[in-house]
């Protein structure tokens, strides 16, 4: 790195830095959440079908307990990670769809009628699917998992597409995703739930009117929301609402409120850089020089006043979730013994059910929907985007994979064969339309719109650099 500065030294690069270089670039690649997760269901299905397989299942059904005296919670791994870690995925979950309605995608009628139109279509017609092949039995149960999208994945084979699809319709996936987010959130509340305590219930609400009494106070330290959304998830835990729900819950009640606007914080961070620039001419250290280091302390309470915890939270958390809980997740669940029988059992109902549900189902009722809402003049299709385009993106959606996974241990979870079953078929079923919608996509060529883009950005080259913006402008200095 070069000094901005004439005559002044670049400053040195701390060896932990330089250590940790190649991982920080990989992270911030689009599909490395994705490459993460496709390493650990490859690892998981290794293990189970190992010598050492019995050691991958004892594992997780072993127990962990948790507390002290009378007060104590004990289950086995894997409940702790589906009732758990998976309680933060969905708080995350929760926090992307406050974020939506308040001010992305989902803001307006006008902006959310063709992804909640696609979404509805991507979710009724795979759920209409499975039942038709599943009626009469026991495997009826499973009518949800199909209805499932796996935004980590399907975001992640977008980008590996660069210019060939327009940036529009990574923002269309984004929004259709959240709202079967949505919609899977209210078919786990009310169809996979067990029986209901009322006390437990009670107390939950108790502790959700708690977190929107202190937004509405001003509160806005995370760890007040942190205590009483741990006590909100184990009322949920005890209640027979299934406990990731309330991660969802807890997620509303996050303050997504600035307490001075964009105006105010940049006047205000030019008088105090400009404090800080007449307070350091007399050579002092930094350390040393106290109205440096105030000009500093205010420089960071003004960020914090022009924040919002709501972002600041997510963007905390997606590393987390990215790189931690969805992989632990993905190792506990999707190991699947492979056998001849494992094979035969693709042709069952459920698993048909499943593979044409996520393959089929997804694209017929996405691209029928955008198709119906554009002949009807509704709506039309986002900037640089053609039709092939957004039927890429409907097979795109049939990756159930993480959510079709969670829903098939929730609906099968008593039940090892048929859990199995509907595990292999959700891999199957996603593998497939991962590889069709990546082949869609790529043979519709380059987006006109991303194409302009690029040449814009490489006309203005790096004077038109800004911190934290990817493509050119992050590397400038």
């Amino acid at each position: 790195m070069t000094s901005s500065v004439p005559g002044r030294p670049a400053p040195s690069v701390p060896l932990i830095e330089q250590a940790l270089a190649p991982f920080v670039r990989f992270s911030q690649v689009e599909a490395s959440g994705g490459i993460v997760l496709i390493a650990c269901t490859v690892a998981a299905l290794l293990w189970a079908n190992s010598p050492y397989a019995p050691a991958y299942f004892a594992l997780w059904d072993s127990h962990v307990t948790v507390g002290f005296g009378d007060m104590v919670l004990s289950k086995t791994l894997l409940h702790w990670i589906n009732d758990g870690l998976m309680a933060v995925f969905f708080f995350m979950v929760g926090l992307e769809i406050k974020r939506e309605v308040l001010v992305g995608e989902l803001n307006s009628p006008r902006q959310a009628a063709l992804p909640v139109a696609a979404a509805i279509g991507g979710m009724a017609v795979p759920a209409a699917i499975y039942a038709a092949l599943n009626t009469g039995q026991a495997s009826l149960a499973g009518w949800g998992i199909p209805m499932a999208t796996d935004i980590a994945f399907a975001l992640g084979i977008l980008s590996l597409l660069g210019n060939r699809v327009p940036a529009s319709l990574k923002v269309f996936l984004a929004a259709v995703a959240i709202v079967d987010d949505i919609g899977a959130v209210l078919v786990i509340a009310v169809f996979y739930s067990g029986d209901l305590s009322l006390f437990a219930l009670v107390v939950g609400g108790a502790m959700f009117v708690a977190m929107l009494t202190a937004n509405v106070m001003g509160v806005r330290h995370s760890g007040v929301y942190l205590i009483l959304g741990t006590v909100l998830w184990l009322a949920f835990l005890k209640s027979g609402v299934h406990a990731t729900i309330a991660g969802v819950v807890a997620a509303m009640a996050i303050p997504a409120r600035t307490r001075i606007d964009g105006e105010t914080f940049a006047a205000k961070a030019r008088r105090l850089l400009g404090c800080f620039e007449r307070a350091g001419g007399n050579g002092e250290p930094l350390l040393a020089n106290k109205a440096q280091m105030a000009a500093l302390d205010a420089i960071e309470e003004a960020c914090r006043k022009a924040g919002a915890p709501l972002p600041r939270i997510e963007h905390a958390l997606h590393p987390v979730v990215a790189y931690g809980i969805m992989p632990v997740f993905a190792l506990a669940n999707a190991g699947v013994a492979l056998s001849g029988e494992a094979a035969r059992s693709l042709g069952e109902p459920v698993s048909l059910g499943i593979i044409l549900g996520l393959v089929l189902g997804k694209q017929c009722g996405i691209f029928a929907a955008c198709l119906g809402m554009f002949k009807l003049g509704l709506t039309a299709p986002q900037a640089g985007a053609r039709l092939g385009h957004y039927y890429g993106v409907a097979c795109l959606a049939g990756i159930g994979f993480t959510m079709s996974i969670f829903i098939a241990g929730l609906a099968f979870g008593d039940q090892g064969a048929l859990d199995a079953t509907a595990k292999l078929a959700v891999l199957v079923a996603s593998t497939i339309s991962g590889l069709l919608g990546y082949l869609v996509l790529r043979s519709q060529g380059g987006s006109d719109e991303a194409a302009e883009a690029a040449c814009a950005a490489e006309a203005a080259g790096p004077e038109a650099a800004c911190p934290g913006v990817s493509g050119p402008c992050r590397d400038a200095s």
